[in-house]
């Protein structure tokens, strides 16, 4: 290294500390690790597992230039700290002084903005043991691969000794870490690395909690004994003319975000990120937004940044949306009109000073706060996340399995985030352990604070008695977290066999329902009666078929496809239970019930969020809410129709 590097590098050594037990003098060495921010370390799970035996309060000691310092595991992302081989996604770990962090000041690394995979030459630091010292290693290797969503492939012909393990590795062109070492081969050169975008693994709380400390520490401009800072020595433009983002730049624009209230949710983000690059879709998978930092990232395209312009455009939003909840954003809004009086272009500057939250953002209206119910989003009027469950041909006791995303704007379409990719399908019995991964990260990154995105599961008419709103998409819940998927947003079932362009039957049907005041419930089947279609077809539109057995056999499942055929997009069913003619009394309080539920509706629309409520108080321990436990819901919008068997190519990641 030369020049500028010579002296990155001296910044990024200072930063990269050794973690070993607290014995005096230099070893046992565990391995490597680097300060994040303020009194926080990273360093690869596998370095600690094996030394901490179990004991998380157990204390050890982070070393390096002028520390020397006691320390405890403050969080990692194993699993099952016995196992042999630690997943890529898992070996990372955070580490946390146990004084002030003001009684050891010390380097911290640089955190890109960005959550892409590096690929290319970096710069590896850490230390190894040949006693009677440990020695550092700076090693020049390159990326030339990944693996999985968090894995990095480190170029053969470099060597890696034990210790190595939890060391940054630093891009030499953007002065940021991009990964830290997680083992090399066994018996061979090069090694393994995960990204340093797996920090947001750790939880919203924890990744807000450090990102922040980080910002904050960088934008007060920090210099080494040698008066060298992170920002000062990293590639990119300098002042200039105003027209670019500079290093500086996003400094300052971070620590200001910093100081804000967090986003309420990844959406929120999301949403004005996109206006800010004036709706141009950025390129790669859209990453957990859990801070405002990470909008800000979302607008380069590779490594470069875009016009200044649309960064200030972004810090707009986000200071119009803290100002709307009553937050300061006094230090923001004064930078922006600093910044944006540098940029040469005046005609393009109320492109920022006119930048205004769209609708969907504002604050609700005064009563808002008291509704209880969310009604669900018909075109056009919300994001929605649906799930095809398609029968295999030779065996329809398996399926196979699309997740598709509609973004619920004016024109939008749905776009297929993930599909089962097997040659033989999925059982029953497998499907919530196959689609828990990419559903449930799905379903977070879209959910908004108070507005979980709705979920559809579509499936053939003979299943419609799986009881999807009793999955549970992570293994194990909060104390305060209801758990099932019912109970924590609006789930409803749609038929597959209805896929593609709706017929006029049923969309006669949903329209006229649509404008119907009130609803009630219509028992079906009738016991003693032979059920005839014409029945179904001119029932009134005020009525919502409702029946206390299985909608897949029996009599039941001849009542659904009479409902089906004959137009009806709502239904109610009891699943599971008797298919047999005979009722209980425990049908008698169903239908009763479930008829003073349809007469609270306001509107169809409000049909999935009412049931939701009662079901997060059957999560909640309510006793008079256990009828509607079975309760399974059909609503099949034919305004919204699930994408064609024929739709799209089969690999469109979002």
């Amino acid at each position: 290294m030369n020049g500028v590097n010579d002296r990155l590098d001296a910044l990024a050594r200072a930063a990269t500390v050794q973690i070993l037990g607290t014995g005096a003098g230099d070893g046992p060495t565990w391995g490597s690790g680097f300060f994040v921010a303020p009194g926080w370390v990273l360093t690869a799970a596998h370095v600690l597992s094996a030394n901490l035996k179990g004991d998380h309060q157990k204390e050890f000691r982070v070393r390096g230039v002028g520390i020397d310092a006691a320390a405890r595991l403050e969080q990692w992302l194993l699993t099952d700290p016995g196992r042999a081989r630690i997943p890529l996604e898992e070996d990372l770990a955070l580490v946390r002084l146990t004084g002030d962090p003001e009684d050891h000041p010390h380097e911290c690394m640089w955190l890109p903005d960005r959550a892409v995979q590096h690929f290319g030459v970096v710069h590896v630091y850490g230390s190894y043991p040949a006693p009677p010292y440990i020695h550092e290693r700076p090693v020049i290797a390159e990326i030339n691969g990944h693996e999985d969503t968090y894995g990095l492939i480190i170029k053969p012909d470099i060597e890696f000794p034990a210790g190595m393990s939890g060391g940054p590795l630093v891009d030499p062109g953007t002065g940021a870490v991009v990964g830290l070492v997680k083992s090399r081969r066994v018996q061979k050169d090069g090694g393994m690395a995960v990204s340093i975008s797996a920090l947001r693994r750790f939880g919203e709380e924890t990744y807000r909690t450090v990102m922040a400390a980080h910002d904050r520490w960088h934008g007060e401009e920090p210099v080494s004994e040698a008066g060298d800072n992170w920002i000062d020595l990293q590639a990119g433009p300098r002042a200039g003319d105003g027209e670019r983002w500079t290093p500086g730049d996003r400094r300052e624009a971070l620590r200001l975000l910093a100081s804000l209230p967090t986003p309420p949710d990844t959406h929120t983000v999301e949403i004005l990120a996109a206006r800010a690059r004036s709706n141009n879709r950025w390129p790669g998978e859209t990453p957990a937004l859990l801070t405002w930092r990470d909008g800000h990232g979302l607008l380069y395209e590779g490594t470069h940044p875009l016009d200044s312009l649309a960064f200030l455009r972004y810090l707009r939003f986000a200071a119009e949306y803290t100002r709307s909840r009553g937050g300061d954003c006094e230090e923001l809004t004064k930078w922006i009109e600093k910044r944006l009086r540098r940029h040469p272009y005046r005609p393009m500057h109320d492109f920022v000073r006119e930048a205004s939250l769209p609708e969907a953002l504002l604050p609700a209206p005064g009563e808002l706060p008291e509704r209880i119910v969310i009604p669900y989003p018909g075109p056009g009027e919300g994001p929605t996340v649906a799930v095809l469950l398609d029968p295999v041909i030779d065996d329809p006791s398996r399926f196979f399995w699309q997740i598709w995303f509609d973004e619920g704007t004016p024109g939008s379409e749905p776009e297929l985030v993930e599909a089962d990719d097997s040659a033989d399908g999925v059982l029953p019995r497998d499907l919530v352990q196959a689609l828990r991964a990419p559903l449930n990260d799905l379903l977070r990154r879209k959910d908004r604070a108070g507005r979980p995105v709705p979920l559809e599961v579509a499936l053939p008419a003979d299943l419609f008695d799986t009881a999807v709103h009793r999955w549970r998409l992570e293994d194990v819940a909060e104390l305060d977290d209801p758990g099932a998927l019912g109970a924590r947003r609006g789930v409803v079932l749609r038929s597959l066999e209805r896929r593609g362009e709706p017929d006029k039957l049923w969309t006669d049907r949903w329209q006229a329902m649509t404008a119907e005041p009130r609803f009630r419930g219509w028992r079906i089947p009738v016991r003693g009666v032979v059920q005839n279609p014409r029945d179904y077809h001119s029932a009134d539109h005020s009525l919502v078929p409702v029946m206390c057995r299985p909608a897949g056999r029996g009599a039941g499942r001849n009542a659904m496809r009479l409902a089906l055929e004959n137009g009806h997009g709502v239904a109610l069913w009891r699943i599971g239970g008797q298919a047999a003619h005979t009722c209980s009394d425990e049908c008698d309080t169903l239908h009763v019930r479930a008829g003073t539920l349809l007469g609270t509706l306001g509107s169809l629309a409000e049909l999935p969020d009412r049931l939701r409520s009662v079901r997060q108080e059957i999560s909640e321990q309510h006793a008079e809410s256990r009828w509607a436990e079975p309760l399974a819901l059909l609503y099949d919008d034919p305004r919204r129709p699930l994408p064609a068997e024929d739709s799209g190519p089969l690999d469109a990641p979002l």
